[in-house]
């Protein structure tokens, strides 16, 4: 799998942003083929599937749908190459993953409330407010 992503590299520039998007859509196709060698590569079968992962792929490509300067896209396509290179090289431990990209960035639900029995207001305040 590492050959195959060799032969897929971002350009340093992008003409235009119709290039930029085709390199985009390049990108995805070169992340979902690289999937089922991830979901081996981690034993992943038992958190999540292709699918999900796919559309994990898809969501993290879509929350910069607004950027419209080639140049950055092209500074993005090179950050998600590095980070697919990064996986697909086993450059991350499963748990890693399973953080960043089953569970995603909102986490895991926790109960809260039995946390919170013994805990003074001035802790629940200074938790909730955004210097933790």
């Amino acid at each position: 799998m590492a050959n195959a992503l060799r032969n897929v590299k971002v350009l340093p520039n992008s003409a235009s942003l119709e290039e930029a998007r085709q390199r985009v859509f390049d990108f995805f196709r070169a992340a979902s083929r690289s999937l089922p060698a991830v979901m081996e590569i981690y034993n992943l079968y038992d958190v999540t599937s292709i699918a999900q992962l796919r559309s994990t792929v898809a969501s993290e490509i879509r929350k910069n749908i607004h950027v419209t300067d080639p140049k950055v896209i092209d500074m993005l396509l090179f950050k998600g190459m590095e980070e697919l290179k990064n996986v697909v090289n086993h450059s991350k431990q499963r748990h890693h993953i399973i953080g960043q990209y089953v569970v995603g960035q909102q986490g895991q639900v926790q109960d809260s409330a039995s946390k919170d029995q013994g805990i003074s207001p001035f802790l629940k305040n200074f938790y909730s407010s955004n210097y933790f």
